[in-house]
């Protein structure tokens, strides 16, 4: 199975006009010789000045490939997305506009298939298996193959990070290795790590921390004795029988006692609405 069959291929990521090997970009491949044997240079003809070739590259760099490409003449308007290739002549060649070549490009996160390869032929009755007609282009017919392909994963660089850069990490440090002991023997009894002003509570309060006698159970109330301010105690003011005696001179009203104290028929306000004003005869 050949590299192109199995699918591991770069795709296409620019194609270019060049006027010879010369000025042809170091990642470019030229396309010197068409599939059936004669030479792929492109000629304007009578008053030529110089041939140019097409080439293109599989270098991913840029990160872009080459989704699509076309071949419209100079009455069409370049479709929405395309653009044309690029050129690399010298000041002796120029490119026929009768017939340009446009490519789409596209990010390569974005699609799952692309260009993979072009090719040239002299006879437009020559067909290639498993590539796409373009079009006719200056005497010559342009093929493309499209499909999956399969780009070079990055790899991650290793970064090295300082002392001082570890010792602003918010994770904690991991404990130390206890010490090796033989299995028999009991285990080592922890200190407790309670603070001074914990040791003046009762056992009792002692036994409800938690089972690593940690200090997050300890509060700012731990160990301060509880008591009502005097205003507040009525059993120490002595205003205990009197508060009662105000509770008990309270009237619970029901909703008809409420109704019988504070109805109000609103005559007054209806029989001045009703009145009619007098008019004023001219």
């Amino acid at each position: 199975m050949s590299l192109m069959d199995s699918g591991k291929v770069l795709p296409l990521t620019a194609v270019a006009w060049t006027s010879n090997l010369g000025c042809c970009p170091k990642d470019f491949t030229l396309i010197s010789i068409t599939e059936d044997g004669a030479a792929a240079n492109f000629t304007r003809g009578f008053g030529m000045k110089s041939g140019y070739y097409l080439c293109y590259s599989k270098d991913l760099k840029g990160s872009v490939v080459v989704s699509d490409i076309q071949v419209i003449s100079d009455k069409d308007s370049i479709p929405h997305g395309y653009s044309y290739i690029r050129e690399f002549l010298d000041s002796k060649t120029s490119v026929s506009k009768k017939k340009r070549v446009v490519v789409r490009t596209s990010p390569v996160a974005n699609v799952e298939t692309a260009v993979l390869d072009i090719k040239l032929t002299a006879k437009s009755k020559m067909l290639l298996q498993h590539y796409t007609y373009v079009g006719d282009i200056h005497g010559y017919v342009l093929w493309c193959r499209k499909g999956h392909f399969s780009s070079p994963t990055p790899k991650a660089k290793p970064r090295s990070i300082s002392l001082e850069m570890r010792s602003l990490s918010l994770e904690e440090p991991s404990a130390p290795a206890l010490p090796f002991r033989p299995r028999n023997l009991p285990p080592i009894p922890q200190q407790s790590r309670l603070s001074n002003r914990r040791h003046s509570l009762q056992a009792g309060d002692v036994l409800n921390t938690p089972a690593d006698n940690s200090l997050q159970a300890i509060t700012a109330l731990d160990g301060v004795p509880f008591s009502l301010h005097p205003d507040f105690d009525l059993q120490a003011s002595g205003t205990a029988l009197q508060f009662n005696s105000q509770l008990n001179n309270i009237r619970i009203k029901s909703v008809k006692d409420i109704e019988n104290e504070y109805n109000y028929t609103f005559t007054v306000e209806e029989s001045a609405a009703k009145r009619i004003r007098p008019s004023i005869s001219t």
